[in-house]
């Protein structure tokens, strides 16, 4: 007996020594794994950044153009706007069909079927790159658009195609943390890209997945607040209401914004499958229904002395801190964003949302006449955001970072959680994962 176990002694060290081999193997080759993965994402992260900042800066430039032309030509719109909207349909359609609207419901496709041939062609450069030009000819044309959601998907794609260049694996984690990124680095709002990531772009938030959307998001805000400095994006609030003032304002925004941003996500949803002639005439001819968007948007910016033009910052700012606009502001934007958004154009909607919901929030500022503006301000785009996006969290700190607006943080949550319920009274589908079901079908169809 024991001469037999010494002859098989060689043979038992030799075993354990080649599983004690393929154990170690495997385990250095997970932590090479884990390194690669989180330089992928740090890299992603910068560039994205990076990316981000480009955007930004190019597209003000885009937008100063246009202001300075219709500064020489104020009539230039009537026929510039509806000619870039139906050339850049035209070009979308026939050159980079993933790259129409927004880029967040196809971040959200994508996600649910990552690195498959339909999820890559959703988030690929090539579609990233359309959706950054075109994004930028539409602001030259005095569109409607904003660049937070077309942000989304470029950093999603940037995120993707730098993992694999790394061979890191693509799963879902990668484009949320792209797409969360981008949020922060376009606002400069680190913790509203973490919210967005779980509101919107996650359908099962997991604990992986947050460290992975943290870091991403950490990085490429510290890239934007070295390059553009600690900037607030819509100016600084430091006013406050009273308990008696939040009581009687907060449910009558709450209300008003979210039924309006209700609309304008039931207009949108509504759109591709009504049944109603003039509109499936409009679906049957895009190219010339986007030339009649184009001409709209370029009839409202004129009408209003140029309010309505472009992503609504300045206007939004201005309201922000106290200055007023034309009560026809907050009407005619929403009508200049649900022209542009139905275009089909390349293009976000936060940014004209926030303007949207900062004009009503202006009109409600001349009823309670005797509260601080700023404050009812930004409680109207509070509602407004909600009632489209249907985020809370997002919506609440977005505005709170880009305002410093710390001292409403309460009034803002009481007014986003009944203005979520208005919206969904309104429409029951949230705008983004309703937009995203053409892609889904897409992404699923062939997955499956």
């Amino acid at each position: 007996m024991s001469a037999g176990m010494n002859r098989n002694a060689p043979y038992l060290v030799r075993l354990v020594s080649i599983v004690w081999r393929r154990r170690g193997a495997r385990h250095a080759g997970a932590e090479l794994m884990r390194a690669r993965r989180r330089l992928a994402t740090g890299v992603g992260a910068v560039l994205l950044g990076l990316v981000a900042l480009a955007f930004a800066a190019i597209s003000d430039r885009a937008q100063g153009a246009f202001a300075t032309l219709i500064a020489h030509w104020p009539y230039a719109p009537l026929l510039l706007t509806p000619a870039l909207f139906a050339a850049v349909v035209w070009v979308t359609r026939r050159n980079a069909p993933y790259a129409r609207g927004s880029g967040i419901p196809q971040v959200i496709a994508a996600s649910r079927a990552p690195d498959t041939p339909p999820s890559n062609a959703l988030v690929s450069l090539w579609t990233a790159s359309v959706k950054f030009v075109l994004t930028v000819v539409m602001l030259l044309g005095g569109a409607s658009v904003g660049r937070e959601g077309p942000t989304v998907q470029i950093s999603a794609a940037i995120m993707v195609k730098v993992h694999r260049y790394l061979r890191v694996p693509i799963t879902a984690g990668v484009l949320i943390a792209g797409g969360a990124a981008g949020v922060a680095a376009a606002f400069n709002t680190p913790l509203a890209g973490v919210a967005f990531a779980i509101e919107e772009l996650a359908a099962a938030y997991e604990q992986r997945v947050a460290v992975l959307v943290m870091g991403a998001v950490m990085i490429a805000g510290l890239v934007s607040l070295g390059i553009a400095g600690d900037y607030v994006y819509f100016g600084v609030m430091r006013e406050t209401l009273g308990v008696s003032a939040v009581l009687m304002i907060t449910p009558v925004a709450g209300v008003v914004g979210g039924a309006a941003g209700g609309l304008f996500s039931r207009l949108v949803l509504g759109f591709a499958g009504a049944r109603w002639r003039p509109i499936v005439v409009a679906r049957a001819h895009p190219i010339l229904f986007a030339a009649g968007c184009g001409l709209t948007v370029a009839v409202l910016g004129i009408a209003t002395g140029g309010a309505t033009w472009g992503t609504g910052y300045g206007a939004t700012r201005l309201l922000v801190e106290g200055h007023g606009q034309s009560d026809w502001f907050g009407p005619a934007k929403f009508l200049a964003a649900l022209a542009t958004t139905l275009s089909g154009a390349p293009g976000g909607i936060f940014a004209p949302s926030l303007a949207v919901g900062a004009g009503f929030g202006n009109l409600l500022a001349g009823v309670f006449h005797n509260q601080p503006a700023g404050a009812v301000v930004l409680l109207g785009m509070t509602a407004y955001f909600v009632g489209v996006v249907r985020a809370p969290l997002t919506a609440v700190i977005i505005v709170m970072e880009a305002t410093a607006a710390r001292g409403l943080i309460l009034p803002l949550f009481a007014t986003a959680l009944i203005a979520d319920g208005a919206s969904a009274f309104v429409c029951r589908e949230r705008l983004y994962h309703g937009l995203a079901k053409p892609f889904l079908a897409l992404v699923e169809g062939k997955a499956a």
